[in-house]
């Protein structure tokens, strides 16, 4: 896994939430397959990660700028 990874939290039906850490690859692959149905392998920091498209409500993803301080 590259220094890149960016922070995702997976938001799905019934109120589950999966925070991880995955590149930048990896997410603009999520991206792509939303809309669509089946599974997704995700390779994160934390391991590889299968979801099901369509049980995703939201995808929120840190910005991948530089942060000063604490933030």
């Amino acid at each position: 896994m590259p220094a890149a990874a960016r922070r995702v939290t997976l938001g799905f039906q019934g109120g589950q939430v999966l925070a991880l850490r995955v590149s930048e690859k990896q997410l603009e692959g999520l991206y792509g397959s939303l809309g669509g149905s089946g599974w997704y392998e995700l390779d994160s920091e934390e391991g590889p990660v299968r979801v099901e498209v369509a049980q995703l409500v939201y995808i929120s993803a840190d910005s991948s700028e530089p942060h000063v301080g604490f933030g």
